[in-house]
């Protein structure tokens, strides 16, 4: 269901003339979101994903099935962008204020008032984005 969402939403933007996606690259919705633009990317001309990611070791500790779909949506990309060359303890604020600091639509998957996500979203919204939950849409 919410990779439904998710691509009605990217196919909806594509249509209005938005051609590029970023993604951070993490477990869970991240993924999905680079999922969904590798598959439409198929049938829609000029659409990129570029992938933000915070650092080059972003993947320890991961499950094995998750690296490798992690490294085939990595050697997918039209993009790759590391906001840190090491891990630090801001590489992930970094590597979100530069997803922000690019975009001019956020598309999310929101479900709490805390965290990450939240804040990240409340950083795109100060910023004058658009923001798309496609939690609640």
């Amino acid at each position: 269901m919410i990779t439904n969402k998710l691509e009605c939403t990217i196919t909806t933007l594509y249509q209005t003339g938005v051609c590029y996606y970023g993604a951070g690259g993490a477990l869970g919705f991240d993924t999905l979101a680079a999922q969904a633009v590798l598959h439409l990317r198929e049938s829609c001309p000029g659409m990129k994903l570029i992938l933000v990611l915070p650092c080059l070791t972003q993947t320890r500790g991961w499950r094995p099935e998750d690296v490798a779909e992690y490294k085939r949506i990595k050697a997918q990309a039209d993009k790759v962008v590391y906001t840190s060359q090491q891990y630090t303890p801001d590489c992930w604020h970094k590597r979100n204020r530069h997803l922000v600091d690019n975009s001019g639509i956020c598309v999310c998957y929101l479900t709490k008032s805390d965290g990450g996500t939240a804040y990240t979203v409340k950083y795109a919204e100060r910023q004058g984005l658009e923001v798309i939950n496609v939690a609640i849409k």
